[in-house]
C-alpha cells in the first residue's frame, strides 16, 4: 500500500512536467539520455583527467619557484651573492619563464584579496597546495593585479621575493575546445533528432487530422502515406477504411432508393384506387387514405434514418439563420417558437440534414408541450443549440433509451425522430444530450464543433 501511494505521489509530481505532445515526448526521450551521457563524460573528464593535469601544472610552477627560493637562500646577499643572484634571476627568466624581483628588508604583508575562482577550474587551490609542499616558506599569491599572470610573493629572511608566472603555465587551454565540442555535438545531434522526429510526427498529425475530419463528415480525400513504415501502414489502412465506408454508403443509398421506389409504387396505386371509389364508399375510403398517408410517412422516416443524410457535403452555413428558418415554420404547424441567438454564427454544416434534425426536435417538443424555445450559444470550440419545452419531459433513467430506433413515448410516432437527430449530429462530429429544461420540461442540447 505504501509503495502504491509513493508511486502515485511520484506520478502526480512528474505528470505536470511531462509534455503531452508526441514530438515533445520523443525529443525528451532523446534529450535525457544525451544529457546524462554528456554529464557523465564531463564528470569523468573534470573529476580525473583535468584534475590530474591541473595538479601537475601547479606542481611544475611551484617546483620552479621552490628551486629559485632554494638558490636564493643558499646564496645570501653579499659581495659574491649579488652576482650569483643576478645570474639566478637571468636563468630563471630564460629557462623557467619566471620574472623575479627582490624587495630587500621587506616583510610579507596580509594576503591580497582574491577574486572568485574561475568556473570549474580550481587553479588557486592546486597552486597553493603545491607551494606549501615545495617552498615551505610564508607565501602569498595575487591573481587580481595582472589578468595574464599570477604574482607569487615569498617571504625570505632578508626580504620578499616577487615571482611573476604566466597563467598559461597553469591553464590547459584545450578545455574550452573540449567543452565547445561537447556542447556543439549535443546540439547537432539534438537538432538532427528534432528534425527527424518532426517529420515523423507530421505524418501522424496529418493522419489524425484526416481521421477527425472524416469523423465529422468533412471528407478531404485520401491521404498520402509517408513517414515510418508503421505510419504508412496506418495511412493505407485509413484510406482503405474510407473507401469501404463510402462504397457501403453508396450501395446502401442505391438500395434504399430502389426500395423507396418499389414501396411507393403500390401505395400510389392504392391511393389512386381509393380516389376512384364510388361516392357511396367515399366515407370508408377516407380512413383508408389516411392509413396510406401514414404508411408513406413511416416509410419516408425509415428511409431517412437508414440513409443517415451522409451524402450531403458540409458547407459554411449560418447556424443562427438556419435555426430561425426552422423556427419560423412552427406557427404554421403549431405554437410559436421563441429564439434566442447571436446575430450570426457560421459553421461547416450539412444544412438540409441539420434542418431535419432541428425539425425532429421541434416536432417532439410541440407534440408534448405548449411552449417551445430555442437558444443558440457559442462556447469555446463548440456551438450549442438548446431546444426547451414545458412539457412532461422524460425521466432521467430513460433519456438515453429515447435515442434508440423505434423507441416511442407517444402514440402515432415512429420512434425515429431522436434517433435520426442524433445520427445527424454525430455525422457533424457533435452530439445530442437530453436533460431537464429550465422551463420545467425537457431540454435537447445539440453540440456542434466550430
Amino acid at each position: 500500500m505504501r509503495r502504491r501511494r509513493l508511486r502515485g505521489l511520484v506520478h502526480g509530481l512528474l505528470r505536470p512536467l511531462v509534455p503531452r505532445g508526441l514530438l515533445a515526448r520523443a525529443l525528451l526521450i532523446v534529450l535525457i539520455p544525451l544529457v546524462v551521457t554528456q554529464g557523465i563524460a564531463l564528470q569523468i573528464f573534470y573529476g580525473t583527467h583535468l584534475d590530474v593535469i591541473s595538479r601537475r601544472l601547479a606542481s611544475g610552477v611551484a617546483g620552479d619557484v621552490g628551486m629559485v627560493v632554494e638558490l636564493l637562500t643558499r646564496y645570501p646577499r653579499g659581495a659574491d651573492g649579488e652576482d650569483e643572484r643576478g645570474w639566478i634571476f637571468r636563468e630563471a627568466a630564460w629557462r623557467m619563464d619566471l620574472s623575479l624581483a627582490f624587495e630587500p628588508a621587506a616583510e610579507l604583508g596580509p594576503p591580497a584579496q582574491r577574486p572568485a575562482s574561475l568556473p570549474l577550474l580550481p587553479l588557486e587551490e592546486d597552486l597553493d597546495r603545491a607551494l606549501k609542499e615545495r617552498v615551505r616558506l610564508p607565501f602569498d599569491t595575487d591573481w587580481q593585479t595582472d589578468p595574464r599572470s599570477v604574482i607569487i610573493r615569498v617571504g625570505l629572511p632578508d626580504g620578499v621575493l616577487h615571482v611573476e608566472a604566466s597563467r598559461k603555465r597553469l591553464f590547459w587551454g584545450t578545455i574550452y575546445l573540449f567543452f565547445i565540442w561537447l556542447v556543439g555535438a549535443s546540439l547537432l545531434l539534438f537538432a538532427a533528432a528534432a528534425l527527424f522526429m518532426k517529420n515523423q510526427v507530421r505524418a501522424i498529425r496529418r493522419l489524425a487530422g484526416a481521421s477527425e475530419a472524416f469523423g465529422k463528415g468533412r471528407d478531404t480525400g485520401p491521404i498520402k502515406p509517408e513517414g515510418a513504415s508503421e505510419v504508412r501502414q496506418a495511412a493505407a489502412a485509413f484510406n482503405g477504411m474510407r473507401a469501404n465506408i463510402r462504397r457501403f454508403v453508396a450501395q446502401r443509398t442505391e438500395m434504399l432508393a430502389g426500395i423507396s421506389h418499389d414501396l411507393r409504387t403500390p401505395l400510389t396505386r392504392l391511393r389512386l384506387g381509393l380516389a376512384m371509389l364510388p361516392a357511396d364508399a367515399q366515407a370508408d375510403g377516407v380512413e383508408m387514405t389516411q392509413d396510406v398517408e401514414e404508411m408513406e410517412r413511416m416509410i419516408a422516416s425509415y428511409l431517412a434514418f437508414a440513409r443517415g443524410e451522409v451524402l450531403e457535403a458540409p458547407e459554411p452555413t449560418d447556424l443562427v439563420a438556419l435555426v430561425r428558418e426552422v423556427a419560423e415554420r412552427a406557427p404554421a404547424e403549431g405554437g410559436e417558437v421563441a429564439v434566442e441567438a447571436p446575430p450570426s454564427l457560421t459553421l461547416p454544416l450539412r444544412a438540409d440534414a441539420l434542418r431535419r434534425c432541428l425539425g425532429n426536435l421541434l416536432d417532439n417538443a410541440r407534440r408534448h408541450a405548449a411552449h417551445v424555445a430555442i437558444a443558440v450559444r457559442p462556447t469555446p470550440g463548440w456551438a450549442e443549440v438548446h431546444v426547451d419545452d414545458d412539457g412532461p419531459g422524460i425521466p432521467a433513467d430513460t433519456r438515453e433509451g429515447a435515442f434508440k430506433p423505434f423507441a416511442s413515448f407517444s402514440t402515432g410516432g415512429t420512434g425515429l425522430g431522436l434517433a435520426i437527430a442524433r445520427d445527424i449530429a454525430r455525422a457533424h462530429g457533435g452530439e445530442i444530450a437530453l436533460e431537464e429544461s429550465p422551463m420545467g420540461g425537457l431540454r435537447a442540447t445539440i453540440r456542434l464543433p466550430m
